[in-house]
């Protein structure tokens, strides 16, 4: 059998692969990586940067290769043949991941490179590298002794294998609930878009009426329109328990091990905490920074919110007599409340959002800010036939990229939205091989009588998303290692949060933001009235956020071991940033795949820590124009193209000319007032 992912390629042979030729593959690429990391350690000449440094980020390229085909699938496209798989090749990537950093012929020769670095002539990036590669193996166990390198071992296999088993769960719990109605009365407040898109669902599955499930595009229009209050909390309550049912899908104590072994990795590695671990590699530094920053965050926060829910609470109650507010009820009369204080509905903007215009207005913002051109090509092999894929070429012409996009919902496909890699940019042999960028949404699909249109939130994480695309694009490293998104992680959301600042502005909407009937532009005035619901509830999301990263830094920042309640440890962390009533039978901590699948453990606060960057950031392009090519050329050759090559201060300070200021988030959150206001 010819096996595509064993021969060279350069774009993923998507449609000739078959679930088969992975395991062989995978086998066969880890042979070669180990080859190649042999070699390097037996090297019988004097470790030098290039024989050692950079022979170690360039080795493993193809497992690399056949790594982010297999595992960017089961994140999109997945089966449970390819979740079996995983659950396989995951402990013996571990394995071999050990296998590197626990080499110690390999950590000899990068411990004599690094105490003779003042001595090399390195650049910039070169010290970088060297840096990462030594910290990497120090981080990683080269200092521990032969016992604990074995219980080393066995952590990360076991961490491997639970953390695919805490995404399964949460992907069986999203597919296996529906909500059938077919009473046309429990469709009350609900928008036609989304009464038809769950008639199509019913549909699919042979029934009459109505399905609702816990996609995004079904779940989100549910909660925000449905006048059926015991609906509503239907939903949000198995929304809010996923892998809370104490069944085969249960996550409690997955959670429970992994924060165990995460800290018991820690400490083996000489950290107080798993948190001290990871944010020694951060801007933040230590957990006592995060907090400090959290709590200084909630301090200008809680009292808008708590004024803002009290402002809700009376609207509900004047509206429908509500008395205690739940929160099930936050995205309904929040929403609500808006459409009577800005005369704003989703559902009237949502005309003007057409996924095609929106994508097509993205194009055209990167292409004014940084003279790119998005070409859609249907050559390019692609996963599913919904995968739309571009060449993007550069201002001189030259191939920037593979661009991949996937737009909508299916039962394969993880919930939410992330930018990926297929490949990395990097030069070698004097060639600039360039990146091939992938984003995935969850958006609401096309229906029998409109296309698909996207709501606002919709419309800003597409640019979100996009901003982490141009992060990839635009890389301009020698190394693979420091490419791209490869930069501290409460760095990597600096380029996609500014992007969303593109959509509230005006000279931006006009590209886009055009009726999918009539071509008509987005009214001026409906723009003004987004550009002033911009901060509508703001206390109370910014609280919200915060509390996720509390949690976050409650399982990380300290000992779990005496833990023994996931949902009595979660309510305690909680405890600050309440704003409803807690319900006994929803959990966040089992559901949480940030951080307990992805790789935002001890890293959740970074999203806020982004945000005063990219408010900072945004600042300077409001100031100099939001197209001014000046300020676009900084922050492409200073931030995008750079990737972790520096410091990302240094990086920053090179494009603001100073560190960013806290006051820029606040301002633009509307939780202080502004010197000039």
């Amino acid at each position: 059998m010819s096996n595509p992912l064993m021969q060279a390629f350069d774009l993923a042979p998507f449609s000739a692969l078959k679930t088969e030729h992975f395991q062989p593959a995978f086998e066969a690429a880890l042979e070669q990586a180990r080859k190649e990391i042999d070699s390097i350690a037996a090297n019988p000449e004097s470790p030098g940067f290039e024989n050692t440094i950079a022979a170690l980020d360039f080795a493993g390229q193809h497992l690399e290769r056949v790594s982010s085909i297999f595992f960017n699938l089961n994140a999109a496209e997945t089966n449970p043949e390819i979740q079996a798989l995983a659950q396989e090749i995951s402990p013996k990537l571990a394995e071999f991941a050990n296998d590197i950093t626990l080499n110690q012929s390999l950590f000899n020769r990068v411990n004599a490179i690094w105490e003779k670095r003042d001595a090399l002539d390195l650049d910039p990036e070169q010290q970088t590298l060297l840096e990462r590669k030594y910290r990497h193996f120090s981080r990683n166990g080269a200092h521990l002794n032969d016992s604990e390198k074995t219980r080393l071992r066995e952590i990360d296999k076991a961490l491997s294998k639970l953390k695919l088993a805490f995404g399964e769960h949460v992907l069986e719990e999203t597919n296996s609930f529906r909500m059938h109605l077919t009473d046309p009365e429990d469709l009350s407040g609900l928008p036609e878009g989304a009464r038809e898109t769950a008639r199509m669902a019913a549909e699919a599955q042979g029934l009459e009426g109505w399905v609702f499930t816990l996609d995004y595009p079904s779940y989100l229009p549910f909660m925000k329109y449905s006048e059926k209050r015991d609906l509503r909390r239907k939903m949000a309550l198995a929304f809010g328990s996923k892998g809370f049912h104490g069944d085969a899908l249960d996550n409690r104590e997955i959670v429970l091990d992994i924060a165990r072994l995460r800290h018991e990795r820690a400490r083996l590695l000489g950290y107080d905490s798993h948190a001290h671990f990871v944010l020694e590699e951060r801007m933040a530094k230590t957990p006592g920074a995060v907090t400090e920053f959290l709590e200084a965050l909630l301090e200008k926060a809680l009292p808008a919110a708590k004024r803002e829910k009290e402002e809700l609470e009376a609207f509900a109650k004047g509206r429908d007599g509500i008395d205690q507010l739940e929160a099930w009820d936050s995205a309904f009369y929040s929403e609500k409340l808006r459409q009577e204080r800005f005369q704003l509905d989703d559902e009237k903007l949502k005309p003007y959002f057409e996924l095609d215009r929106v994508l097509g207005g993205a194009f055209e913002v990167a292409g004014r800010l940084f003279g790119l051109r998005f070409e859609a090509d249907t050559t390019i092999d692609t996963y599913h036939e919904e995968v739309r894929a571009y060449r993007v070429v550069g201002a001189s012409g030259e191939l920037a990229a593979i661009f991949y996009a996937d737009f909508h919902p299916r039962p394969g496909k993880r919930g939410g939205a992330w930018m990926t890699s297929y490949k990395p940019q990097y030069r070698k042999d004097g060639v600039n091989e360039r990146p091939h960028i992938s984003i995935v949404c969850n958006f609401t699909r096309a229906t029998r009588q409109q296309p698909s249109l996207l709501t606002f939130n919709e419309v800003t994480t597409l640019f979100h998303e996009f901003g982490h695309a141009l992060h990839g694009i635009l890389a301009d490293t020698t190394y693979p290692g420091l490419s791209g998104t490869s930069v501290f992680w409460d760095f990597v959301e600096l380029p996609s949060q500014i992007m969303e600042n593109w959509c509230y502005q005006p000279e931006a909407l006009e590209l886009f933001a055009r009726h999918y009937q009539t071509g008509e532009v987005l009214p001026m005035e409906w723009i003004d009235r987004i550009r002033e619901s911009a901060n509508f509830l703001e206390g109370m999301a910014t609280v919200r956020q915060l509390s996720f990263g509390f949690l976050d830094m409650a399982w990380h920042g300290s000992d779990p071991g005496g833990v023994t309640d996931v949902k009595a440890y979660e309510s305690e962390a909680f405890q600050a940033t309440r704003l409803f009533p807690e319900n006994a039978e929803t959990c966040m901590s089992t559901s949480f795949s940030h951080i307990f699948q992805g790789g935002y453990s001890s890293g959740y606060y970074s999203y806020k820590w982004a945000e005063v960057l990219d408010a900072d950031a945004f600042a300077y392009f409001r100031e100099e124009g939001i197209f001014d090519p000046g300020v676009a050329r900084k922050f492409r050759d200073h931030i995008l193209s750079r990737g972790g090559t520096e410091d990302p201060m240094e990086l920053y300070k090179r494009f603001r000319g100073r560190e960013p200021r806290l006051e820029a988030l606040l301002e633009r959150a509307g939780l202080v007032v502004s010197e000039e206001g």
